[in-house]
């Protein structure tokens, strides 16, 4: 009967810092990913992985380059034959030189894009750099468990923490499932970066003929849009350390149960606010900037 009573405290010990554990241990997995979207977000693509898949690009980026400029000539005899009503016009001299500056700027789109989109990608970062300046704000603030919600877990009986171990098992759940969500989106960003320099001179060779210029023109704006969606990511994640300095607020005289329910669910909301900016950062600099 003596070894009974001893028992039981034992399980409840280790039931209740399992609950407490579960929870913890889903704040630790935001917080480290959180920690390496801030490493991610101010490394540049020749950075990124140590350069292994920059270089890669940029050797196919070279390759594409000898297609680009067959069509460049493509484009440009195909912008000739549209834009001159006959062949008087083609002789003017005007006329020659403007078409002959086109042609240039074309190659030199298509020699020299790589650079063009590093100098943007550059003003970018640059951008950045300023915004977490200002904000003061230079790395991720650790979400941390509050004490009042640890000392409402520990106090509850082994009866009373069964709810516990439901509401911490699916709010830990949907926090590890949101961090995974939000750090797969800006892994994203550095492929579409990767993917977008790549192809460039492709699209850049179009500029050669006035009629297909438009996609140039199109390309350049969603390249600057997806060097923009760092620039949302960070505001983002500056205002939810805004958030994180204070933790939600519970009733410390409610049940612990309610003080844990009104916990996450709390947290949850801000996480999920946060990793919605994140994930739609992509719409918000398009709407913001590119519309019609």
């Amino acid at each position: 009967m003596w070894l009974f009573h001893i028992d039981i405290p034992a399980k409840e010990v280790i039931y209740i810092s399992w609950v407490t554990q579960n929870l913890q241990n889903a704040l630790d997995t935001w917080n480290s990913k959180q920690a390496e979207i801030w490493q991610l977000i101010t490394q540049s693509p020749e950075e990124f992985k140590g350069g292994t898949i920059w270089n890669v690009i940029v050797n196919i980026h070279e390759a594409v380059q000898a297609t680009a400029l067959g069509l460049l000539v493509l484009f440009f005899v195909v912008g000739v034959v549209k834009t001159c009503g006959s062949f008087t016009e083609v002789k003017k001299p005007e006329h020659v030189v403007k078409l002959f500056i086109r042609f240039i700027l074309a190659k030199a789109a298509v020699t020299h894009g790589l650079e063009l989109l590093m100098a943007l990608f550059g003003v970018v970062q640059g951008l950045m750099a300023n915004i977490m300046s200002a904000s003061g704000i230079g790395g991720a603030t650790d979400t941390v468990l509050p004490e009042s919600i640890k000392t409402a877990i520990e106090d509850t009986g082994f009866f009373e923490s069964i709810p516990l171990w439901a509401v911490t098992l699916i709010g830990g759940l949907f926090i590890t499932v949101l961090s995974f969500v939000m750090i797969l989106t800006v892994y994203g960003r550095f492929f579409k970066l990767y993917i977008y320099t790549a192809i460039a001179p492709v699209p850049l060779s179009t500029f050669a003929g006035e009629p297909s210029q438009g996609v140039g023109k199109a390309f350049i704006k969603s390249y600057c849009a997806v060097c923009l969606e760092g620039a949302i990511i960070v505001l983002a994640c500056i205002i939810f350390s805004l958030f994180a300095a204070s933790p939600p607020v519970v009733d410390p005289d409610a049940a612990a149960v309610v003080q844990v329910w009104s916990y996450v669910g709390e947290l949850c909301f801000n996480l999920l606010i946060l990793v919605g900016t994140v994930k739609m950062s992509s719409m918000v600099i398009r709407e913001m900037m590119f519309n019609g």
